[in-house]
């Protein structure tokens, strides 16, 4: 009789949500929403936000003014249409490319501020999947803290799949594990996306103290024990998470990382250096966060 478990049937990932600004970045992205969707079957659903901090905010009507172009409301105007224009020829090119591996994508135009909106429109979606970096990337001088990704991570309660900037296809998945509810549902994730996928499981427990890793272990092992021949191993590691979490994804051990957006210190994720905004600022591989 095949094992079941309380979890079993509840994720269904039917509908991806794919913010998209035109950059390359964005294209990556949505070339590993493709892949992804064949593997499950899920729908994409394109979104680009129309930025008001663009249209509305006060730096056209001070240019405006001061240099004598045309009055505010007629330049934007000018900037609104041109804003719509690039909106429809970045969603229509989203399109024909979902088009060539027979999806069928639902596009959606949005005016708003981009991160929230972004968050708002995902909760209609079981993932959403943006790129590690945008198309002002060069604006924040490589720093990702504060950027829509970090922002969306961080507010969403949606699973996020930050993707890096490129492409490669995914065979295997790592689980950054350290006992926290996050964790445990990043782990569910990651066994529910094996019984559909096959990727195998690597596991990896970070800490210096053997009694608590005997005890992760443990959990994770009574855990996947509820499914079926899940190809998995643990790894424990010691040193610094963040360290640690990029170096096993820079030895080219797995192509998926599955992990919690918190830790076990909810104050720690809101500070500067933070484990959660580290990995996915220097990961190579799409990074999978949860709550």
């Amino acid at each position: 009789m095949k094992k079941r478990n309380k979890f079993e049937g509840i994720i269904m990932i039917k509908n991806i949500l794919i913010p998209t600004d035109g950059s390359d970045y964005s294209k990556t992205a949505l070339e590993y929403g493709i892949y992804i969707a064949k593997k499950l079957d899920a729908k994409l659903t394109a979104l680009h936000v129309v930025d008001i901090k663009i249209i509305e905010g006060p730096l056209f009507s001070d240019i405006s003014g001061s240099i004598g172009l045309l009055p505010y409301q007629e330049f934007l105007a000018v900037i609104e249409e041109s804003l719509n224009e690039r909106a429809e020829a970045i969603l229509k090119a989203f399109k024909e490319r979902c088009e060539e591996y027979g999806l069928d994508p639902e596009l959606r135009k949005v005016r708003g501020i981009v991160d929230e909106t972004i968050v708002e429109e995902g909760e209609t979606a079981d993932w959403i999947l943006l790129a590690q970096r945008g198309e002002h990337f060069h604006l924040s001088g490589g720093g990702l803290l504060g950027s829509t990704s970090e922002a969306v991570v961080r507010k969403s309660r949606k699973p996020v799949l930050v993707a890096p900037v490129s492409f490669q296809e995914i065979e295997s998945m790592g689980i950054a594990y350290d006992g926290s509810a996050s964790a445990d549902n990043a782990l569910r994730i990651a066994a529910e996306l094996y019984d559909k996928t096959r990727w195998p499981l690597s596991i990896i427990i970070i800490t210096e103290d053997s009694g608590r890793a005997t005890e992760l272990s443990k959990r994770v092992e009574a855990f996947l024990e509820t499914y079926e021949e899940i190809d998995s191993a643990i790894i424990v590691l010691r040193g610094k998470v963040e360290h640690e979490i990029i170096k096993f994804i820079q030895e080219g051990a797995v192509e998926l990382m599955v992990m919690g957006a918190h830790g076990r210190s909810r104050f720690r994720e809101l500070i500067l250096g933070s484990t959660t905004s580290y990995v996915i600022r220097k990961s190579t591989i799409p990074v999978l966060l949860t709550r």
